[in-house]
């Protein structure tokens, strides 16, 4: 099956509920992948554009924690057990390379990096008993452990922990985010036990096929930071192969006939790290490169505009007080109207006036 760029970017705006306009957490299909809580708007923005109005994780009916990459995202609450097996590493040379430079030392030392998450979420379930900051776990979980675990940051001036093998331990712990919290506040997750297997719906290699399907195992590794023959060693048996631009990607092949569905109306503004943006094929996404340099630069990413089916621009919010402006850069004027009601909603989402809209790079 020969499936059209723009056919790929309908099924995923289908598949990720960015055409809804109802819709509660529960029936939030991209809950399952978790939803990165990045930025001012973060999580409520990206599920208020998929219909759910009251999206808050301090409610309790959401709960946030570090887990894919290290970056912090939302779950359903009652999911954070599988969600735990879901996003641990596949393996040792798996979780080597998720916690990056960290492992270099631990394996000069002998100590696997399975074993180090485990001895780290030891320590941090220990250091975390109620609410705590996190430059204050941080600091008890480096006096708890030996050398290998522990570094010295020169922009802090301190030997602590190193970054990710800390935020990779901490669902591993059994802790959660506190919402809303800077710096990040640590909290125990009631009753938390890691499930022994991953349920099916929280499957992270099912679940890139579902979302930013078709994809290969190189851009499912590149999104969960996973080695590629980890990932091809849990490359899901009802795999269908199609061909994209005459390359051989794979959607699951209860999925496959919405491939062939018709093209998607509406604007949306997505935040930065909104799961539309997070596919690694931005080529597919943004053929032009002028663009896609714009819309993915290595510091201070702006939204992205996403009309009828296309990424049609960019947007930026501009905050003061109580008022918001909202600024545009159009690839695609036909957009306008549907950005400038959007641009009331996220006022209104904000609970903040909307003073205007401007036009221009």
């Amino acid at each position: 099956m020969d499936v059209p760029r723009g056919q790929v970017l309908a099924f995923r705006v289908r598949a990720q509920e960015l055409d809804r306009e109802e819709g509660s957490a529960d029936d939030a299909a991209v809950l399952d992948l978790g939803v990165q809580d990045t930025g001012p708007d973060g999580a409520a923005w990206a599920l208020a554009l998929r219909g759910v109005r009251r999206a808050r994780t301090a409610g309790g009916h959401l709960a946030l924690v570090w887990s894919v990459r290290g970056a912090p995202h939302a779950y359903r609450r009652q999911d954070l057990p599988g969600v735990a097996a879901a996003v641990a590493p596949f393996g040792e040379a798996d979780a080597a390379k998720r916690v990056y430079d960290a492992s270099k030392p631990l394996k000069a030392a002998g100590i696997p990096v399975l074993d180090a998450l485990d001895a780290v979420a030891g320590a941090m379930r220990a250091a975390v008993p109620a609410p705590r900051v996190k430059g204050e776990v941080s600091r008890a979980v480096s006096d708890a452990l030996p050398a290998p675990y522990v570094r010295h940051c020169r922009p802090c001036g301190a030997v602590h922990l190193f970054e990710q093998p800390f935020r990779l331990a901490a669902l591993r712990a059994g802790l959660e985010l506190e919402p809303g919290t800077s710096p990040p506040v640590l909290r125990p997750v009631p009753g938390f036990a890691p499930a022994d297997d991953v349920p099916a719906h929280l499957d992270v290699v099912r679940g890139c096929l579902r979302f930013l399907g078709p994809a290969t195992p190189q851009l499912v590794a590149g999104y969960l930071d996973a080695p590629v023959a980890d990932v091809r060693a849990r490359w899901p048996q009802d795999a269908l192969e199609v061909r994209v631009d005459g390359e051989r990607r794979w959607v699951l092949a209860a999925d496959a006939d919405r491939l062939a569905a018709g093209p998607v109306r509406g604007t949306r503004l997505l935040g930065p790290y909104d799961l539309l943006l997070q596919a690694r094929d931005r080529s597919l996404l943004v053929p032009d490169r002028a663009r896609a340099k714009a819309l993915w630069p290595v510091l201070g990413r702006p939204g992205a505009v996403l009309h009828d089916g296309e990424l049609a621009g960019l947007w930026r919010p501009r905050a003061a007080g109580r008022r918001l402006r909202v600024q545009l850069d159009l690839w695609d004027p036909a957009a306008l109207d549907g950005a400038q009601g959007q641009a009331e909603r996220l006022a209104a989402h904000r609970g903040v006036e909307l003073q205007g809209v401007e036009v221009g790079a």
